[in-house]
This record gives C-alpha cells, sequence and structure tokens, in this order.
C-alpha cells in the first residue's frame, strides 16, 4: 500500500497523462476494495463509508502513522465525522487470556468498564458516556448480541481473546447499518481473526490467583484449496475470590474462509458457550465495611427454611450458540454486496432460593406442594422447605443483513439497504426439590426434577412468550468535492413489533396469587437521521462534527405493564427512548504523537427502568423524561523512542436528569438537577509501555471518581485507583515450536478496595431519615443500594506456542 501512495505520488508530481490518470483510478478502486473488507475481518466498519478519494487520504495518513504502533494498539487511525476508537489485535495479545471485550474497553474515552472478576468470568459491567449497556449496541462479527428482549449483555458467552481481531466502539450513535434494536447510546462491534494461511496448532495454559486455570487450544487447517479454517476450545475455571462456589466456562469457537476468487468470499463464524458459575452477592456499604470478602453463605443448615441466601441457590447456568456467514461479492467494479445471515440460541436462567410448604391438598395453589419435599417420609401440613428456584430463558433469534455499497464516481459513495429479524423468547420461573442434606438442588438447569401442582403443571412465579419481528431499511451518503472536505447524510427506518402472552402464577388458585395476566402486542417504529462533515487539514489535522439519533423500543416485559400493574401504575407504560447526540471533534496523527480531543452532547428521552409495584407485588416498567450528558472525551499517546510510548486517555461525564421521577405507586422521586447514578465525573488511564526485542512491558493505572448509588444522589461511593501490569516475554523458535511466550497479567497491585458499580436499579432513594414525601404527600421509599466489588491482588501466568 505504501509502494501504491508514493507511485501515485511521483505520478502526479510528474503530471503524466491520461493513461497514468486511469492507472491512478485503477489503483484507488482496488484500495477502495481492500479497504472494505466485510464485518467479519474488521470491526471498523466506518471506513466502508468512505469514497475512493477519502481512501486515498485515509492512506496517507495511515502512511505516516504506521511508522508508530500508536498507543500499543489502543489507538487507530480513523476517518469518520464522529466520535470512533478501535483497540488493536495488538493490545488484545497483551491482555488477561480470558478476559472479554468488556474488559479490553476499559481504556476506550467515554467507556466505564469494570468487572466482578477479573479472569472474564462473571460478564462485568459498562457505561458509555451514562449509558448502561442495555443501551449500548454491540454486534459480533457483523450478528447483534444484545438480549433481544432486555437488550442486556452477557460478555462472558462470546469469545476467547487468543481469537479476537479488533474492537471497535462508536460513542455517540451506531452506523446506520448497524443491526441494532436497542442502542439508544453508542455501539460496540468486534470481529473474530480471520485464519491463517499455514496449517498448525496453538496451545497456551494459564493459572493463576483464586485457583484459576485455563487450557487453551486452537487447530488451525491453513489453505485447502479454496477454504482455511481454525477451531479453538477453551476450558476455563476459577473459585471465586470472595464467598463460596466459581465458574466453569467452556467455549467452542470457529472460523472458514472460502476465497471464491480475489473479489469474493464467505466467511462462516461461530461461538458456543457453556457456562456454570456462582454469582457474587451485591453488598451495601455497610455490609462491605463488615466484611469485604462476604457472599453468599456457604453453609446449609439442615431441617431450617432460612436456607435462600445458601450460595448453590445463586447459581447461573447458561449455553449459547451463535453462527453467522459474511458473504462480500464485489457485482461491478463499483458495486458491492455484503449479506450477513444469523441464528442465535440460548438456554438458561439465574438461580435462587425460596421457600414452600407442604401439603395434602390437591388444588393447585402458589406456595403449597402437594409431596414431600424434606425426605421425612410424609406430607406434612404447613411444613416449609427450603427449594431452589431458576429464572430461565429460552431464545431463538434468526435475521439477515443486506447491505449495498456503490461508488458513484470518485467523490461519491452510497450505501444502502435491509435488516429483518424474526425471535422468539421465552421466560419463566420455576422450581426445583434440594437435598435435605446437602441442600444442593436435585437439577441446577432446571430441566428435570421440577415441582408441580397434583394437576402435573409446573409450579411458576410467571410464564412469558414473546415474539420481536424487526424490519429496517437505511442508506448513507458519503460525498467528498475536495481533497479536504467530506459530508456524510444518512437515514433509518426501524419498526419493531412485539406481541406474546404473559401469565402470573399459572393455574394457581391461591387467593392474592390467583393467575392473571393475558395477551398483548404493540409497535413502534421511528426514523433517525444522522450527518457529518470532515475538514483535513493536512495529512496530520482532521475536525469533525457529526450529529445522531438513536431510537431503543421498549423491553420486553414492558409490553405487559398495563396487565400486570396496578391502577396507580397502569399509565406508566414505558415509551420508547432516544437521542440527539452531537459530537464535535479533532484529531492529529504525527509520526511521534497522536491525539484526539471530542466534546459532546445528547439529548436523552424517556429512559426506561425498573420498579416495584407495592399494591400488586409486580415488576413495572417506568420511564424517565429527560437526561442530558454533556462530556469531554480525549486520548493522547506519545512515542518516547523506538521502545518506550506513553498512553493516556480522558472522560469528563456530567450525566444530569432533567424531570422528577414518576413511579406511581411508591412516589414522585426528586430527581431533576441529579446526577445518573453509576456515572463518575471523571475517568483517567495512564500507561507506559516498553518493547525491546523479546521482551515487552506495560504498566498503567485507572482512576475513577466518585459516583452516586441512588437516583436521588442520597449516597455517594469513593473513587478509587487501580495499577495493573503486563508483561512477557517472545522465546526463539526450537524444532517445531513456533514463537512459544511467557505472559504475566498483574491486577490491582496496590491491592485497593472499592466498589465499582451499583447494582441495584431500584434503589430509587437510598436512605430518608427524615421521612421526605413528595409532591402528592407520599412518603418516598427507601431502599439501600447493593454494589459490585473491586477484586483485591490478583493474576496470572500464561505459557503458550505454535506446532508444526
Amino acid at each position: 500500500m505504501k509502494r501504491k501512495s508514493v507511485a501515485m505520488a511521483v505520478a502526479l508530481a510528474l503530471g503524466l497523462g491520461m493513461a497514468q490518470a486511469e492507472a491512478q483510478q485503477s489503483d484507488a478502486t482496488s484500495s477502495k476494495q481492500a479497504q472494505l473488507g466485510g464485518v467479519s475481518s474488521t470491526s471498523n466498519t466506518t471506513r466502508s463509508h468512505d469514497t475512493k478519494r477519502a481512501a486515498s487520504q485515509l492512506e496517507a495518513v495511515t502512511v505516516k502513522a504506521d511508522t508508530l504502533s500508536i498507543g500499543s494498539g489502543l489507538m487507530e487511525v480513523q476517518s469518520a465525522p464522529k466520535a470512533v476508537s478501535t483497540i488493536s489485535r495488538e493490545a488484545i495479545q497483551q491482555a488477561a487470556p480470558g478476559a472479554t471485550f468488556v474488559q479490553m474497553l476499559s481504556t476506550i474515552p467515554g467507556v466505564n468498564a469494570s468487572t466482578d472478576d477479573n479472569t472474564g468470568l462473571n460478564d462485568g459491567n459498562l457505561t458509555i458516556r451514562g449509558y448502561p449497556m442495555d443501551e449500548v449496541g454491540v454486534t459480533v462479527n457483523g450478528a447483534p448480541i444484545n438480549d433481544v428482549g432486555n437488550y442486556k449483555i452477557y460478555a462472558t458467552e462470546y469469545g476467547d481473546t487468543e481469537n479476537m481481531g479488533d474492537i471497535t466502539v462508536q460513542q455517540g450513535f451506531p452506523d446506520q447499518d448497524s443491526p441494532i434494536p436497542g442502542a439508544a447510546g453508542g455501539s460496540i462491534a468486534w470481529v473474530t481473526i480471520d485464519p491463517s494461511h499455514k496449517a498448525g496448532v496453538d496451545i497456551s495454559q494459564s493459572i493463576g490467583s483464586y485457583g484459576y486455570n485455563r487450557t487453551f487450544v486452537r487447530l488451525n487447517t491453513g489453505d485447502t484449496g479454496p477454504f482455511r479454517s481454525w477451531i479453538s476450545y477453551s476450558n476455563n475455571e476459577v473459585n471465586n475470590w470472595r464467598g463460596p462456589g466459581g465458574s466453569k466456562v467452556a467455549k467452542v469457537d470457529a472460523k472458514t474462509i472460502w476465497t471464491i476468487n480475489d473479489k469474493n468470499y464467505i466467511s462462516a463464524s461461530l461461538q458456543y458457550n457453556r457456562e456454570a458459575k456462582t454469582n457474587y452477592d451485591g453488598l451495601t456499604k455497610a455490609q462491605a465495611a463488615a466484611n469485604y470478602y462476604s457472599s453468599y453463605s456457604p453453609t446449609f443448615l439442615v431441617g431450617s427454611t432460612n436456607n435462600t441466601n445458601f450460595y448453590k441457590y445463586h447459581y447461573n447456568p447458561y449455553r449459547s450458540l451463535l453462527v453467522s456467514l459474511d458473504g462480500e461479492f464485489t457485482l461491478a467494479d463499483n458495486l458491492h454486496l455484503s449479506v450477513v445471515p444469523y441464528f442465535q440460541y440460548g438456554y438458561g436462567g439465574g438461580g435462587s432460593g425460596s421457600s414452600m410448604t407442604e401439603t395434602t391438598s390437591t388444588v393447585p395453589m402458589y406456595g403449597y406442594v402437594n409431596a414431600d419435599l424434606n425426605g421425612d417420609g410424609v406430607i406434612t401440613n404447613g411444613k416449609k422447605v427450603t427449594v431452589a428456584g431458576l429464572s430461565y430463558n429460552y431464545a431463538y433469534r434468526p435475521g439477515v443483513v443486506a447491505k449495498f455499497t456503490q461508488d458513484i464516481g470518485e467523490n461519491n459513495n452510497l450505501e444502502y439497504g435491509i435488516w429483518t429479524e424474526g425471535a422468539r423468547q421465552q421466560n419463566g420461573n420455576e422450581y426445583v426439590a434440594v437435598d435435605p442434606v446437602t441442600g444442593a438442588p436435585a437439577d441446577a438447569w432446571g430441566q428435570s426434577n421440577l415441582l408441580t401442582y397434583a394437576n402435573g403443571h409446573p409450579i411458576q412465579t410467571y410464564d412469558q412468550y414473546t415474539q420481536t419481528t424487526t424490519r429496517k431499511v437505511f442508506a448513507t451518503d458519503t460525498w467528498t468535492p475536495t481533497d479536504q472536505l467530506t459530508f456524510t447524510l444518512g437515514l433509518a427506518y426501524l419498526w419493531m413489533n412485539r406481541s406474546g402472552y404473559v401469565y402470573e402464577y399459572p393455574t394457581s388458585q391461591r387467593s392474592g396469587y390467583a393467575q392473571f395476566g393475558g395477551n398483548a402486542s404493540q409497535s413502534w417504529h421511528k426514523v433517525t437521521p444522522s450527518g457529518g462533515a470532515k475538514f483535513q487539514l493536512d495529512d496530520r489535522n482532521q475536525f469533525y462534527l457529526g450529529i445522531g439519533k438513536t431510537f431503543r423500543a421498549p423491553i420486553a416485559g414492558s409490553l405487559y405493564n398495563p396487565l400486570l400493574g396496578s391502577s396507580a401504575t397502569t399509565g406508566l407504560q414505558s415509551k420508547p427512548e432516544s437521542s440527539w447526540t452531537y459530537d464535535l471533534g479533532w484529531r492529529f496523527y504525527g509520526s511521534r504523537v497522536s491525539a484526539v480531543v471530542d466534546a459532546y452532547a445528547s439529548n436523552f428521552s424517556n429512559k426506561q427502568l425498573s420498579g416495584y409495584d407495592q399494591n400488586t407485588y409486580q415488576t413495572v416498567y417506568l420511564s424517565l423524561g429527560r437526561v442530558h450528558m454533556r462530556g469531554l472525551n480525549t486520548e493522547l499517546n506519545v512515542k518516547l523512542s523506538d521502545d518506550w510510548s506513553i498512553y493516556s486517555s480522558y472522560a469528563y461525564t456530567q450525566a444530569i436528569m432533567e424531570d422528577n421521577l414518576n413511579t406511581g405507586g411508591d412516589g414522585i422521586y426528586y430527581t431533576k438537577g441529579k446526577t445518573l447514578l453509576n456515572t463518575p465525573r471523571n475517568l483517567l488511564n495512564v500507561g507506559v509501555s516498553f518493547h525491546h526485542g523479546p521482551a515487552w512491558a506495560s504498566l498503567s493505572t485507572r482512576t475513577s471518581s466518585a459516583f452516586w448509588g441512588d437516583w436521588s444522589n442520597t449516597q455517594k461511593v469513593g473513587g478509587y485507583t487501580t495499577l495493573n501490569l503486563n508483561a512477557g516475554w517472545n522465546f526463539h523458535d526450537w524444532g517445531f515450536m513456533h514463537k512459544p511466550y511467557i505472559k504475566i497479567n498483574g491486577f490491582n497491585l496496590l491491592n485497593r478496595r472499592a466498589f465499582t458499580f451499583a447494582s441495584n436499579l431500584t434503589a430509587f432513594m437510598a436512605t430518608n431519615p427524615g421521612k421526605i414525601k413528595d409532591i402528592n404527600g407520599t412518603t418516598l421509599y427507601a431502599s439501600e443500594p447493593y454494589y459490585s466489588l473491586l477484586e483485591g491482588r490478583s493474576g496470572m501466568i500464561t505459557v503458550g506456542a505454535s506446532f508444526f
């Protein structure tokens, strides 16, 4: 690519004739085709919008930037007229081997990422500019992975770091062609690496703190005719660092590329995950002060009904499968087609402890079981016995994205296409008997030994089934009238329908717990425009302005709000979320220094959250009118020498609620003018990297300021700083062993203690000692937040190599 750029520059300087100009156009076309790639080969799909002229501009900038490794892989050259950041494979390879994509994003400006467990086996938490993870869209190899019902992300389910290619964050608003139905905020995309052309086996073994043990094996087929593939397996185990229990996660990933010719290929990807893990108990401030390392109870009390906190009940079994194709076809010199069909399946859930009462009655009454639960050989009326509960989820999700990319001359690029998806999801809560001596559930997966009524129907708290149909059409036009100016204009129309049923206490006849519910159906639709302008001052400086609107339909549970809420809350049915976001920025890419400064404003409407109706004892879904986010995101890399570099990123975030929160029966909380919970005002990352010969190392700090744990801002938790180390040594090849290495990852080296995330989102007010009333005279209910905690000092060592 660099030689072509030099040749083009020489040709222009010499003023050659038409033949050279035609060669230049052909060269720009091939550069554009190489740049397009596909959604399974690069996560930074913003570059697919570039015109042929813009592609040449980016190439010139990249030639300069390629003289250094920007931030040891923590920065990448960007060209979109909006906020975009990419983590490259170089940085991913240095991270902990079992880390999730959420952990990898902790240095991205605007991202507040944390985890319950440094090994990556417990999902983690994330916000971007104040938007939580369920308001951020995520794709893997071009396929969406947000839960279709509630938009949440369970990061542990997807991928090993050895297989991750790169990860891109669009902090403000996603591209119009993104298959994301639930992104009120930005988006995250990542891809798996392409198969190598050489056959071999990659093996690594990791051990670490708290019994961490991880084995990874990947088989590379190399070129087998027009095909090349890899398939990998990893087994991951660790004990919980606080409380009893642990995690066991097995993953199978695979990828195949069929190279039809030099302009057409099809890529197939697979991610399978089977996990079984003990959750961490969220702690209040008082509980953490009393015992920072406490969690669920390690002891089962034989004969007691007060066993619901026993750790074996707070269990999370889940298995998931995601398969996708990425077909990239050149239909003409100026027309490209991308087709991405995908299918996602999942089953599992979250466990809990409960109790049931033995009864000799055969009348189906919720909470009563016509069975011997404690194993004493007799059914005793009124005998309460501990049982295990499981909130389960079945998900089937097929979909397809089809997109055309058309170059209209040198200066204009048009993208247009459709996305369609039809998903089904079954949710419920059921119960399983437990061993009266050990307390272990008869089936932690909830597929056998279910507690039933005398009529054979499973005892359930609720049974919910939802079909979700999504349709989207989109188009984006990019125009570069000069070498310095780029303009983009995009438009998408999103339509979603949810239909289904919910029944609380199905078949129960117990007074107060008798079956109720029914069917519901609702549709939402929205047009979401976006636009941007970029001024490329020279090869090093660019300035940009981006504007975009986002839209998120209500979660599946809110569809049934009128069926379940009381008269005080039926008028509070959730409205769709939407945001207008504005990005204004400057990028500088030099031979020694690279920097990005992005100022933004986001006006967020109808933020959805869950509440509790004390009149009906049901979860209800609420809308917070307006939230205004304002902030500054920056990143800087300085290459001190060939061996040393410094990278830093800083985020200033101000997320202010502009309305009071009406919860219906619980009152109207005074949230106007308050700050969103889980939104620290300041986040700072600073890291020093060293790379000389076979040795490499990076020492980094991350500082978070204090944040609020409740919506009314009555409880604040302090900020914290962590110090982390990644280091390694790459050895010479030895016989059939290639690229052997050893890697060390150390976390929280100063052994700090801190709260990282408020998990109880229904804590509208943490404390109310003054019995404050709302404007209608209702005393506001106080519920103390509980938090995720920062893991203490821990580490791991990994050895690995490639063979044959």
